[in-house]
């Protein structure tokens, strides 16, 4: 693979958009040449941002010979045709999380990857940032000795009264678990290894939600996913975490992340940024103190994955966002509502072979 920026077209120019452009050039290793979305103005909108990439119908974006990475922006319940299209034509392909809105359709994925002889890699890349890859070192050089337990929290009221748009969150395949479930799982499996079963119950506090801000503000519409889950994750290498994921908590007090081990406790920044704060407390201390971050990304550093994949194909470097580690969380998150439905635990597919 040659030295140059790789040349990506990005399908999706919703909010998060903006961000993997500007981004490019900045960590230098790859330049949004094309953009398309179903809103031909946000097409054009990103394109500008991007300094005059070509605005193409998606399909055509997908098959166009100028690519080299397909980055797959679309909802949740879009990235398997999109991601499909892509890597049927021959293209590497970056998607959001998750992978797909099934573990089915991501396995059909990693098959179509492979028999191509190309690369399919997803989101999330928070973990490459400063403040994982700091707690990353800290774990393998037992900071906190043996890990043993964990505990995290995602909790709030739900995007509907902020976001203009709120359907997508609410629909299957969405709500908080599999919004926010990659990367706090992607995380975990990065600093634990593959989970092995969980245990899990789940609840829809409302069947209907109102839009809180926009042009569509008082309008209501359906919720199709429970909306507060609670789970406990065992982890083949021992350890026993428990997350708890809503938008159904007006408040609380709770840590983003925890990892509890022999000789310390490791307190986590949002999985869902790249920096930290990073704090340990060791058997004996007194009291938490700040760790200082590893040299790396600490701001918002999306399309670090990109980066990797880039890495990866110029010097076949393992990569943390492969699509067998997103298949792996999206089988746990598939898990995790399994068990609450049927009221058992349920043991998770070791990770396939990337």
């Amino acid at each position: 693979m040659p030295e140059k920026p790789l040349r990506v077209g990005v399908v999706g120019c919703g909010n998060i958009c903006g961000v993997y452009i500007d981004n490019g050039p900045r960590l230098g290793g790859y330049k949004v040449v094309a953009v398309a979305d179903t809103d031909r103005a946000r097409a054009d909108e990103a394109a500008e941002r991007a300094g005059g990439a070509r605005v193409l119908d998606p399909a055509d974006l997908c098959t166009d010979a100028s690519i080299d990475v397909v980055l797959n922006l679309t909802p949740p319940l879009a990235h398997f045709e999109i991601s499909a299209a892509a890597l049927e034509a021959g293209k590497h392909v970056y998607t959001e999380k998750p992978l797909s809105g099934d573990a089915e359709s991501a396995r059909r994925l990693l098959r179509l990857a492979a028999d191509r002889g190309v690369i399919l890699a997803c989101a999330p890349d928070t973990i490459l940032g400063a403040g994982y890859q700091t707690a990353l070192r800290l774990v393998r050089e037992g900071a906190i000795g043996t890990p043993v337990a964990g505990a995290g929290f995602m909790l709030g009221s739900g995007p509907d009264s902020w976001h203009p748009n709120p359907e997508m969150f609410f629909r299957r395949g969405a709500g908080p678990l599999f919004d926010m479930g990659p990367y706090y799982l992607s995380a975990l499996v990065m600093l634990l290894g593959p989970i092995e079963s969980v245990s899990a119950d789940a609840t829809t506090a409302r069947t209907q939600r109102t839009i809180g801000s926009g042009p569509r503000k008082g309008q209501s519409f359906p919720v199709e996913t429970p909306t507060h889950v609670s789970a406990s994750y065992r982890f083949a290498s021992g350890p026993v975490v428990t997350l708890v994921f809503s938008f159904d908590v007006q408040a609380h007090t709770l840590p983003n992340l925890e990892l509890y081990g022999t000789e310390g406790t490791l307190r986590l920044p949002d999985p869902n940024t790249f920096g930290g704060p990073i704090r340990l407390r060791r058997r004996g201390d007194d009291d938490w103190a700040d760790h200082p971050l590893d040299a790396g990304h600490a701001d918002n550093a999306r399309g670090l994955g990109i980066i990797e994949l880039a890495r990866h194909l110029r010097e076949g470097m393992p990569m943390v966002t492969s699509a067998a580690n997103a298949l792996h969380v999206l089988d746990a998150m598939s898990a995790t509502l399994g068990s609450a439905e049927h009221g058992q635990r349920m043991v998770i597919e070791p990770p396939a072979t990337a």
